[in-house]
């Protein structure tokens, strides 16, 4: 007898533990996706840092490679002016900043590889949160679906949902997706339309081959033939 409440009870607990999971699994993934996008825009604020950090080094290096460049030209004209002792005090400023140059070479090839690796951590997590996002929003409908049919088919109660509630909850549910995918389809239309242009209307553009989109003089020419032509 002591058996079988102990198994019972740990089937009670398996069953509860099993419903919480399901119940608030939705809640978890919705703060694991929002902690997941804040570890990601961390992640592109140290890319920011890294690449400005990478432009300050290069316009140093270059200021450097022309206090370089100017020495050696002055160095070189003291040296045919006799005057060694000035030639030797600008060789030395020239040693030390050909130490700084190699400095900030070797800094820019460090924030290379950062940069890079920051790139590709960046654009290979956003497509993981935007898979995930896409999941989400599937596993909220699968709830939802799941939801009302736990409700049962018909009311047995007054404060129920019945049937054509239950039905009209999911039409509703339906409508909001599909629009949602329009907006996304509409969105999608509208960066292509408005996108770079392509090599086939480079091509175009330069004479090769029929153009491809209607310019002003196109439509001009149109209006003028349709004056011109012969009523019938």
């Amino acid at each position: 007898m002591f058996k079988t409440v102990l198994t019972l009870f740990r089937g009670t607990v398996a069953v509860a533990e099993e419903e919480l999971q399901d119940r608030t699994a939705l809640v978890i993934l919705d703060q694991q996706m929002r902690d997941a996008a804040a570890a990601v825009e961390r992640s592109k604020r140290a890319l920011a840092l890294a690449i400005a950090q990478d432009q300050q080094e290069g316009r140093r290096l270059e200021a450097t490679l022309a206090r370089i460049t100017d020495l050696e030209v002055r160095a070189t004209a003291a040296l045919d002016g006799g005057r060694e002792d000035l030639a030797r005090e600008a060789a030395q400023a020239i040693a030390g900043l050909e130490a700084e140059r190699d400095a900030a070479k070797t800094a820019r090839a460090l924030f290379a590889t950062e940069i890079a690796r920051l790139k590709k951590h960046v654009a290979g997590a956003e497509a993981r949160i935007a898979e995930l996002d896409r999941g989400r929003r599937i596993a909220r409908a699968s709830e939802a679906v799941r939801n009302l049919r736990r409700g049962g088919i018909e009311a047995a109660r007054p404060y129920e949902c019945t049937l054509p509630e239950a039905e009209a909850t999911l039409k509703r549910l339906r409508e909001r997706q599909m629009e949602a995918q329009a907006a996304d389809e509409a969105l999608m239309e509208l960066d292509a339309a408005t996108g770079p242009i392509t090599t086939a209307e480079k091509l175009a553009e330069q004479g090769f081959g029929p153009r491809i989109k209607t310019t002003a003089d196109d439509v001009l020419t149109r209006l003028k033939a349709g004056r011109t032509a012969p009523a019938n």
